[in-house]
């Protein structure tokens, strides 16, 4: 058997040498690390944020909910614009009316909430 002796290298002869103009001062180097540790919080943090499924569903929740309220106010503004006065003239009858005689109003109100008890039950 021949023992193999190990190759050594002089790694000044390999090491590839950096041109003058490429050579950087620390301080430099150190802005370049800052400026780089900087953006990787910035991608951390925003991968965090996209991985957040709660926090995401609640924001879309809170933005439909906002959406849906603004069509509410319109539609209620433009139905209170196009209903005549005697609507409103009506709806206070009606509701002197049944304060006057609340009878068949209680009446009616317990039949109604008996429909609705009883096709939740049914279910």
């Amino acid at each position: 058997m021949t023992e193999q002796e190990p190759t050594t290298t002089r790694m000044t002869e390999q090491e590839p040498t950096i041109p003058q103009q490429e050579q950087r001062s620390p301080e430099e180097i150190q802005r370049d690390i800052e400026r780089t540790r900087e953006n990787l919080g910035d991608t951390a943090a925003a991968l965090a944020d996209k991985a957040d499924v709660k926090a995401q569903a609640k924001a879309k929740a809170d933005s439909a909910k906002r959406s849906a309220q603004e069509k509410k106010d319109e539609l209620l503004g433009k139905a209170k614009e196009a209903a005549p006065d005697s609507v409103g003239a009506g709806a206070q009858s009606v509701a002197s009316t049944a304060q006057q005689n609340p009878l068949p109003f209680a009446v009616g109100a317990a039949f109604l909430v008996g429909i609705v008890v009883g096709r939740i039950l049914r279910r």
